[in-house]
């Protein structure tokens, strides 16, 4: 299951106790990386032409109420893939794929895969107990490696547009954290 956020039975350190290497990095809130899963052109248009073809249906009943059915529908079918277009951001810290966060200390091997790959990784060689925030408008995947013991999600599997920027992001930061 997914970090959502740290457990408040462990004490958190004092920020005034810690080393001085918590006041030397700078900005541990500051974004690496953030891309957002829009919808491509495509969906839009066959949204908008499913909403259409309502229209058509009421039309010969009535046209107002298929101008009213086809503004309904448009707009909740707007209103639900600008919900559906999940956030990946990366800090020094954190790593967040739609709803899910975890801290990147527990990130293991990162691997981009495209075109035929990612159709695999999708499909044959997906883990049913993987974290999955996969947008089926973008062909491109990052899977993640999750190595926190108590955690059985084995990796995070990622649509992204960006799959090398996102594997280079993930991996530079961690050696050097290292």
């Amino acid at each position: 299951m997914p970090r959502s956020a740290p457990d408040p039975a462990q004490p958190t350190p004092d920020p005034a106790s810690s080393s001085s290497t918590a006041a030397d990095a700078p900005g541990a809130d500051a974004v690496l990386y953030r891309e957002r899963l829009w919808p491509s052109f495509w969906v839009w248009f066959v949204c908008i032409g499913v909403a259409a073809g309502s229209m058509v249906v009421f039309a010969p009943i009535n046209m107002t109420a298929g101008v009213v059915v086809f503004l309904i529908l448009a707009g909740l079918l707007v209103f639900a893939l600008i919900r559906s277009a999940a956030t990946i951001v990366v800090t020094p810290t954190v790593l967040q794929v739609g709803r899910a966060q975890i801290e990147r200390r527990y990130l293991g091997d990162v691997a981009g895969f495209s075109h035929e790959e990612a159709r695999v990784q999708r499909g044959m060689e997906l883990n049913a107990r993987a974290y999955q925030c996969i947008r089926g408008w973008v062909d491109p995947v990052v899977t993640i490696g999750i190595t926190d013991p108590a955690d059985p999600t084995p990796y995070w599997i990622t649509s992204t547009r960006h799959p090398r920027r996102l594997v280079g992001v993930l991996t530079g930061a961690s050696r050097a954290a290292d």
